[in-house]
């Protein structure tokens, strides 16, 4: 029944999944409590002059818990050696129990009017202003709502764990489904992103190598790609940024930035070799102190774009935050390793 289903996740699973870490604003739809419903007859009230009122006033009175006290207990007459607490049953539980509440005795006790004449009692919710159907047959629906901060993922990984582990205790014939998982389209889209990713450095490495027409020129800006993605990955850690859609479509955008610096680098470095016909080293000395300022420029001007996205004001701002920083330090540590690193590998891979 739908009564039990209800108490039953209340009691057992509820609790399990708000024990997880970033799940603990799940609630059930509806009230899971249970409660003694009472079923009125009207016309047999009428019929013995009692009222709504009377059976309210006679449920209350009668269904109380009292304090029954200790035998032993002082003051005594004498010494007692031993005391025993008096334990007695405490309030109603059973259908039957308020049917027998007596709602009117007449003189002497010669008659009794009992609930149960009036009506009747039955074990069911405390509310049913919601009631839920999956696929045709009685439901709970439970929802589980991702606390700010926390990893959708993680989060939806490990409450169909959670719902896994207590389903070894659920009852013959109760089954549990998922009916909604948002974290679906998220992970998809992550999975695209990863795939453009992907798509972006193989495209980056085909364009670089048609126009430096050299394995070891290309090299160059290749490296550089890694490098850099994997230093904006260390920063995002350090700013407490997670991998989600906005850090990865900033990532998709930086493949095609970061290449920049190392390209403008190695461009000059080739230039020195065939028109001065330098060696390799001291044209990469040489392309440096014709390049290092514009690189500086560049880095500066990009900079300039993106990091006052990142005060943007209101919810606006907080979209953008992270896409904005990401691009930000990607760019930064772009120009860092086209003036240190690029110029190094140019040295050593490039030959005469």
């Amino acid at each position: 029944p739908q009564t039990f289903v209800d108490n039953f996740t209340n009691i057992y699973i509820l609790d399990a999944l708000k024990r997880i870490p970033g799940a603990n604003q799940a609630s059930i739809f509806g009230t899971p409590d249970y409660a003694m419903r009472i079923w009125l007859k009207p016309d047999r009230m009428a019929q013995l002059g009692i009222t709504v009122e009377d059976i309210k006033n006679a449920v209350a009175n009668q269904n109380e818990q009292f304090s029954a006290g200790r035998i032993g207990q002082s003051p005594t007459d004498g010494p007692v050696t031993l005391t025993f607490p008096v334990t007695t049953k405490g309030r109603m539980t059973e259908p039957a129990e308020f049917e027998n509440i007596i709602l009117r005795a007449a003189s002497g006790d010669a008659a009794l009017v009992r609930l149960k004449d009036v009506g009747r009692a039955e074990l069911g919710s405390k509310d049913y202003s919601l009631r839920s159907r999956y696929k045709g047959k009685t439901a709970t629906l439970l929802a589980v709502y991702q606390q700010p901060g926390a990893n959708a993922l993680a989060v939806a990984e490990q409450v169909r764990k959670t719902l896994e582990e207590v389903k070894k205790s659920f009852p013959p014939g109760m089954e549990y489904e998922v009916a909604l998982d948002t974290t679906e389209f998220v992970h998809e889209s992550i999975n695209e992103v990863v795939h453009t990713l992907r798509d972006a450095v193989i495209l980056v490495i085909l364009v670089v190598f048609l126009f430096l027409q050299s394995f070891r020129a290309t090299l160059v800006p290749i490296l550089a790609v890694p490098v850099s993605i994997i230093g904006t990955f260390m920063a995002m850690s350090a700013f407490g940024f997670s991998v989600n859609m906005l850090t990865l479509f900033g990532m998709v955008l930086a493949i095609g930035i970061v290449v920049d610096d190392a390209i403008v680098v190695i461009e000059n470095v080739e230039r020195n070799m065939v028109e001065f016909k330098m060696p390799p080293k001291e044209a990469a000395k040489h392309a440096m102190d014709e390049v290092g300022g514009p690189v500086i420029a560049i880095v500066l001007g990009l900079l300039a774009v993106f990091i006052p996205v990142a005060f943007l004001s209101g919810i606006t701002g907080q979209l953008y935050k992270q896409f904005a920083i990401t691009l930000a330090v990607s760019v930064l540590l772009s120009g860092i390793v086209a003036l240190t690193l690029s110029p190094a590998l140019a040295a050593i891979l490039l030959k005469p």
